[in-house]
């Protein structure tokens, strides 16, 4: 008898999430987040990593840790050569795609087929490098979480046979943001023909730009849950919507703009995963860093180094001596957060943090969550970044998805 694997329980993203009661409308829509986030939601990370090391400044010293999602960052932040990397998450689903992924780094036998399993990710040999290369070098939980079946009765790890960033919340989402587009007669593929930064912004303000005043689309929009799959529980959200004049509508369209448009295609393979689903085919396609030919072997060699742990961060912190970590990535984790959460990390953060030590992280919106919320008395020993700075940052960050980039530094002691 085929056994279909149950989606884990994750008391620790309910603990993360849940701030009503649970029969009021938020609590509500609370509890649909955290039932939706118990699978995989990103096949991908949405964080540009080239801009992580550029703000971070990683030394062959440095101990990131950072909250792992799809693990991309992670992996590519080994090019920066740290000399460690801890990577934390609540999803037990990104926990494993973490592990898969440090596996294939160390004990697929050669570049080729490591971008074929990760790039390409649509490749039936995969599944046989999974067996001969990979299976047995994992640890029991992931291992079993590979071989089970999804809910369509498919073993996971056919996922890289047959698509896997089709797979997963976000992917899937996409996936019917396609649909629609053909609904509409729209392709969103067709952007990807663009030769030049001008054809992408024609192509956009005369076939993307209208589909954002359908009414179906705005309806859909309005309905907080719609978004789960880019990872936004409803307190973000909130942010979001009123972070644009024109509500959620406007902040997703001038989003999508930015990413269609600011970019050119062949230097944003994030606008390749939007608008088509996957990584480009041709040989000079962007990828990520870890997944560049001409960094594989740091990746490769370094792989070691990073400790992957199904932990929540301030957890993970507090079981840290003093003075024992120096750079810390949160992505947009503390849009979730109530200020006794925040007030919490950022003790430990302060606590563990090595003089110098670096603190970056994202919002949905443009206002800092944590300036307000979090003590004086904690804050004062950091030093936020040049706001010129930061917004070079946040207006280079190819995914287009943040409001806002921030960071902060530890000031010397005295």
């Amino acid at each position: 008898m085929r056994t279909i694997a149950k989606a884990p329980k994750n008391g620790a993203v309910r603990g993360a999430v849940h701030r009503h009661e649970h029969l009021s409308k938020e609590g509500l829509l609370e509890r649909a987040f955290t039932f939706a986030f118990r699978g995989l939601v990103y096949a991908q990370i949405w964080e540009d990593p080239e801009i992580d090391m550029e703000a971070l400044a990683i030394t062959p010293d440095s101990h990131v840790v950072t909250i792992a999602s799809g693990g991309c960052n992670v992996f590519s932040y080994l090019t920066a050569n740290p000399r460690a990397i801890t990577a934390v998450d609540l999803n037990p689903a990104h926990i494993a795609l973490n592990k898969l992924k440090q596996a294939a780094a160390q004990r697929l036998p050669d570049y080729a087929s490591f971008r074929g399993f990760f790039a390409d990710a649509d490749r039936a040999e995969n599944v046989d490098l999974y067996k001969r290369h990979l299976r047995d070098h994992l640890d029991e939980t992931t291992r079993a979480y590979w071989d089970a079946r999804d809910w369509s009765g498919r073993r996971r790890i056919s996922g890289f046979a047959t698509g896997f960033y089709r797979r997963g919340l976000l992917g899937r989402l996409i996936g019917f943001a396609h649909f629609l587009g053909k609904v509409y007669r729209i392709d969103p593929r067709e952007i990807l023909e663009a030769q030049t930064r001008e054809e992408q912004r024609a192509i956009f303000e005369t076939r993307y730009a209208p589909f954002f005043e359908k009414k179906f689309f705005r309806w859909l929009v309005d309905q907080p849950a719609a978004l789960f799959g880019f990872g936004i529980p409803p307190v973000q959200y909130d942010l979001l919507k009123a972070d644009d004049a024109q509500g959620i509508t406007g902040a997703l369209k001038s989003r999508l703009r930015k990413l269609a448009c600011d970019f050119d295609l062949k230097d944003n393979y994030y606008a390749w995963q939007a608008f088509g689903r996957g990584y480009g085919k041709h040989a000079d396609a962007p990828l990520p860093p870890y997944l560049q030919a001409g960094r594989y072997d740091e990746v490769h060699a370094r792989a070691s180094r990073v400790e992957v742990r199904h932990q929540n961060m301030a957890d993970y912190l507090e079981s840290m001596p003093a003075q024992s970590l120096d750079r810390y990535v949160l992505l947009d984790a503390q849009d979730w957060m109530t200020d006794a959460q925040l007030t919490r990390i950022w003790s430990e953060i302060t606590r563990t943090a090595k003089p110098g030590a670096r603190v970056l992280y994202r919002t949905a919106a443009v206002p800092d969550v944590v300036v307000g919320h979090v003590a004086p008395a904690i804050l004062d020993q950091w030093q936020y970044a040049d706001p010129a700075q930061l917004a070079d940052w946040t207006r280079r960050d190819r995914s287009s998805v943040y409001g806002a980039t921030h960071l902060w530094t530890l000031k010397p002691h005295l």
